[in-house]
């Protein structure tokens, strides 16, 4: 791809079509990136590295708001209380 051009819509299939084959696979294996190290390559060939950087908070966001609605928010301890 060359410039700031819009990816098309194929372009963007394409990109979201990897991304789930890439979060699956991270599911699969609990987040072992190892394990879907070629996937990941698709993902990053198919999106703009902005999308790719983007799609990687949110899955991070994703996990974390899931994490809060099954066990709630649990403060961090006390730094020195013992």
């Amino acid at each position: 791809r060359s410039g700031m051009a819009a990816p098309t819509k194929a372009e963007r299939k394409a990109c979201w079509g990897a991304r789930d084959e890439f979060w699956q696979c991270l599911d699969s294996h609990g987040d072992d990136a190892a394990k879907c190290e070629n996937l990941r390559r698709a993902f990053e060939s198919r999106c703009p590295q902005q999308w790719v950087k983007h799609f990687d908070k949110r899955r991070d966001f994703l996990k974390y708001k899931k994490k809060l609605e099954t066990e709630g928010y649990s403060p961090p301890e006390a730094a020195g209380k013992s």
